[in-house]
């Protein structure tokens, strides 16, 4: 029997100390899983994350899965006849938008390890979408000519010699303050005219005049073509992930040329990723080589898109600034400082007086809308924003929107331009809004939910290891709390008579104790104690003989065990 029981004792501690073992094994983990887990989980999102040809981003980066428009709208000049007339000012009717399906593409991809950088070439494809259009292509518009424009803007800087010639020229073929063209013409097919024929076919006047194209549209020769929007170097992200989509290089140059100082460096994002764990009150960077510069956009709110929180950076008025209210932004007047609102783009358009700002010049200086008449800046229609996930940078939502202006001004030696005003005449302008799908947006809210379950995994890990760890040393004090109890209960019955059960050396000795104590006291009652026996009960006589033939006389009493031989 004591063999037996040590064996189950011996049992019962080798079980309790393998769930003690295992519990502290258990508890460790979710210690450690709860202070690396965050780190585990950026260290997954970091390799899933950077681009390479096997990543999970690099299809969606390379090929976009959402559909893109293009939604464009154009100025028709109603009074051109009245231009030059200093009482009435340039009235425009805007015309769209006509709406084009953009199927865009990245080519010529190159890897580069040593930099952690890809080098690409972006290419799209645009259908003209009727029924998501107000209009046709076959739309007449009167519009600048934009082409005379060019020609007289680039021989002002000409001596007079130069300058007459071009002059000339203008007569010669007929060129008038406004052109007529139908939608059409001025956007993807282009139109020639005698100037850009002239001027390619008759080089008189060397590399200080570069014709790029033989015709002019607004998007001429943009449509399947690798080349218009130039060479981009970015970063992967593979040794940084703050880095990643972020501008390293353009036409293999870190500095555009276009602009002095910090203004030419080719900075900021490429657009399809912005910097990483931003903050409120904050500002992004939009490199955009329409216009060989990089656009500051300014935290402006906190907005819900597709169920995801996204800060939305939009462009105010120090993106459009040209040195008049933001010093810092005076690089950017290249050569041509002009009230607040517009953009100076003349280096990067071959020399035309081209201006971006927003549609309708929302948020630049009054100035520029008192020019014309027809203008109505609308933040809702007209505001450039974009909407990023603050933790992975990528966005959640963007509208582009800007509008094309060329400025038009009294040229001495040009008789076309002479005795007229001075005025940014409004062109074009056009947008590409595009939000998250569904299916990509349930994909990063998981990642919040991830991290979120590791660290429940690891405090329900902790837990359940301390509750195994503390098992038996739980089990040995609620058996000791027991045991003290019954032992308080005993010695209260017993009075004191009895040794408690943790004086006796072994469970054999209290047996025994215990049955010396019952015997005691079974010896220790009187015969009349019992309730079995009668008090008055006389006792009865037997008369026996002995061995020497003599009568013996016995009292017995009744109830007792007697022999009767």
């Amino acid at each position: 029997m004591p063999t037996q029981n040590s064996a189950m004792w011996r049992q019962k501690s080798n079980r309790g100390l393998f769930i003690g073992i295992f519990g502290f094994c258990l508890g460790l983990f979710g210690i450690m899983c709860g202070m690396f887990w965050e780190d585990i989980f950026n260290w997954i999102k970091h390799k899933e994350m950077a681009l390479a040809p096997d990543t999970r981003v690099y299809e969606n980066w390379k090929t976009p899965p959402m559909e893109l428009h293009l939604d464009i709208y154009l100025y028709n000049w109603t009074n051109p006849e009245e231009f030059g007339n200093l009482s009435s000012k340039p009235i425009l009717q805007q015309l769209g938008p006509y709406r084009f399906i953009d199927k865009p593409d990245k080519v010529n991809i190159s890897w580069h390890p040593a930099n952690s950088s890809v080098t690409y070439r972006r290419r799209s494809f645009y259908y003209f979408d009727a029924a998501g259009s107000a209009g046709s292509l076959d739309d007449e518009i009167t519009t600048l000519n934009a082409v005379a424009l060019s020609a007289a803007a680039t021989a002002k800087q000409w001596n007079a010699v130069k300058r007459g010639m071009v002059d000339v020229g203008l007569k010669l073929y007929g060129q008038e303050m406004s052109v007529t063209k139908t939608v059409d013409e001025m956007l993807f097919t282009g139109y020639s005219d005698s100037m850009i024929d002239v001027a390619m076919a008759m080089p008189i006047f060397g590399d200080e005049v570069k014709v790029p194209f033989d015709k002019f549209g607004w998007f001429y020769t943009r449509n399947g073509s690798a080349d218009l929007t130039g060479v981009f170097n970015v970063y992967t992200g593979a040794d940084n992930l703050a880095q990643l989509g972020q501008m390293h290089s353009w036409n293999y140059n870190t500095h555009t040329g276009f602009f002095d100082s910090y203004c030419g460096m080719t900075n900021g994002s490429a657009g399809e990723f912005q910097p990483q764990q931003l903050q409120p009150g904050g500002s992004v960077g939009l490199f955009t080589p329409d216009m060989c510069r990089t656009l500051p956009l300014d935290y402006v709110e906190t907005v819900e898109i597709e169920g995801l929180q996204g800060y939305k950076f939009s462009g105010g008025e120090r993106s459009v600034d040209n040195g008049t209210l933001y010093p810092e932004n005076l690089c950017f007047c290249g050569g041509e400082c002009v009230p607040s609102g517009v953009m100076n783009i003349s280096s990067c358009r071959f020399g035309s007086p081209v201006f971006m700002s927003y549609p309708h010049f929302y948020n630049a200086d009054p100035y520029y809308v008192e020019q014309v008449e027809g203008l109505q800046p609308d933040k809702e229609q007209h505001e450039f924003y974009m909407v990023v996930e603050p933790s992975t940078g990528i966005p959640l939502e963007v509208a582009a929107r800007f509008q094309v202006n060329m400025l038009v001004e009294p040229i001495d030696g040009i008789q076309l331009y002479t005795d007229i005003p001075r005025i940014f005449f409004p062109l074009i302008w056009f947008e590409q809004k595009v939000t998250i799908t569904p299916e990509l947006a349930d994909q990063l809210k998981l990642l919040p939910v991830l991290l979120l379950a590791g660290q429940i995994f690891a405090g329900i890990c902790l837990a359940v290891g301390l509750i195994l760890l503390l098992w038996m040393p739980m089990q040995q004090l609620l058996s000791w709390c027991q045991s003290r109890q019954y032992d308080v209960k005993t010695q209260q019955k017993s009075n004191g008579q009895y040794k408690s059960r943790s004086q006796f050396s072994s469970a054999e000795e209290l047996k025994s104790k215990a049955s010396t104590l019952v015997c005691e006291k079974s010896a220790g009652e009187s015969p009349d104690s019992s309730p079995l026996l009668e008090r008055d009960i006389k006792p009865a006589v037997v008369i026996t003989k002995s061995q020497t033939g003599d009568n013996e006389v016995t009292a017995i009493n009744k109830g007792t065990d007697s022999k009767q031989d």
